[in-house]
């Protein structure tokens, strides 16, 4: 573990800054609840998911997050959670009572904001009508629906364990059941897949109108059966035209691109989401969650917990793994691959706001990425151009040192 001195200086493209300086306010606060559980894994995903026991240790797991969370509580006090969220694996195989229990622990010690979004990942197949009734009446209020295609083809394919149809009467069930604002996640770029073939798919989300759509490609990641067995993905210039075709079908049908993957309607952006690309804070709890605090000394620290559920689980085993203070010269690097994800960017004066960091230690990086063409000529905001989107790996190497 280490921890960086607040009086490190930043060197961007050679140009020193001056120290860090306390941060003037501190971020909103975000809590990030992982269940590591699905029914199967499937052979795309890289998340820390693990194919669930026929009996889930649910008491026991809560218990665990609560301990887990009453060990990062020193860290936030006297703050608030303007969102939670529950990521996996598959947090809807989750009893309503246990979840119920997990947030009326985490209420009791940290307060919730007024207009708190908390949002519950969740699959069609484990979709039971009576379960969401109760996940909406915990105060759950947003959900984030594992769809990837409704092709019962390309569903095979992806190892998913739903079909066409109870993806489409998952959006509804969601409805029946209180829920006015869900997501959609829909993969593109699947194996074998025209053009036509995800134009249907994205048609059929339209259809169903759900306040958000996240679509994003379809890529092969290290340590998951895809990338040892690589299925045939579509040629480049289809992946091209899907994307252009894509996007602009959604905006014809009022989703704005407010992110790389992220489109809403309008006023209905994931507010979750939106903090981490904004360089928010979030308490991460959960076998192998991840999270990242301010503190008003100017330190950033990130921090991330035990992954192996049997290991999370065992008293005799620390909940967190490490942590790691963030140094002057992480700081570009981190807050920028966050905000330049968002298509309008972020406000400039953000920057020094959230890290504590000048402007001008950008100076040289934002110049050289702007005579690329890679980011906007803005002085009031750090925003990628359109060119700079699809190439932002590109973009974000300008400011390392």
């Amino acid at each position: 573990m280490t921890r960086d001195s607040s009086a490190s200086s930043l060197i961007v493209g050679g140009a020193a800054s001056s120290p860090r300086a306390p941060l003037p306010t501190l971020p909103p606060l975000a809590l990030y609840i992982h269940i590591p559980w699905c029914v199967r894994k499937c052979p795309y995903c890289d998340f820390n998911s693990h194919t669930a026991s026929p009996v889930l240790p649910e008491q026991e797991y809560v218990d665990a997050l609560l301990a887990d969370l009453d060990q990062d509580l020193h860290a936030v006090y006297g703050r608030e959670i303007s969102s939670i969220f529950f990521g996996g694996g598959t947090p809807s195989l989750f009893s309503a009572e246990a979840l119920g229990r997990l947030l009326a622990g985490v209420e009791q010690r940290i307060p919730f904001a007024d207009d708190i979004e908390i949002t519950l990942e969740a699959n069609p197949g484990t979709f039971e009508q009576e379960k969401f009734v109760a996940y909406r009446k915990l105060g759950i209020n947003r959900l984030s629906i594992g769809i990837q295609s409704f092709q019962q083809e390309k569903l095979k394919a992806l190892g998913r364990i739903h079909n066409g149809d109870e993806a489409v009467r998952a959006a509804g069930m969601a409805r029946q059941a209180g829920f006015d604002n869900f997501n959609l996640d829909l993969m593109h770029g699947l194996p074998d897949q025209s053009l036509d073939d995800a134009l249907s798919d994205l048609r059929q989300a339209i259809a169903l109108n759900p306040t958000h759509i996240s679509w994003y490609q379809l890529t092969l990641e290290p340590n998951t059966v895809f990338w040892n067995q690589p299925p045939v993905l579509p040629e480049d210039d289809t992946l091209w035209d899907i994307q252009e075709a894509g996007q602009a079908l959604l905006a014809e049908h009022g989703y704005a691109q407010y992110e790389v993957s992220a489109y809403a309607q309008t006023g209905r952006p994931a507010r979750h989401n939106l903090n981490y690309w904004s360089f928010g804070d979030f308490i991460g709890i959960g076998a192998g969650a991840h999270g990242k605090l301010s503190h008003p000394d100017g330190r950033i620290v990130r921090t991330w917990k035990t992954r192996l559920p049997k290991d999370y689980l065992n008293p005799a085993k620390s909940f967190q793994a490490g942590e790691k203070a963030l140094t002057n010269d992480e700081m570009p690097f981190e807050f920028l691959m966050n905000a330049l994800r968002l298509t309008a960017g972020v406000e400039s004066r953000l920057y020094p706001g959230r890290t504590g960091l000048s402007l001008e230690s950008l100076a040289e990086g934002r110049a050289a990425a702007e005579q690329s063409g890679l980011l906007q000529v803005e002085p009031s905001r750090l925003a990628a151009t359109e060119r700079g989107q699809l190439f932002l790996n590109d973009l974000l190497q300008q400011f390392l040192t």
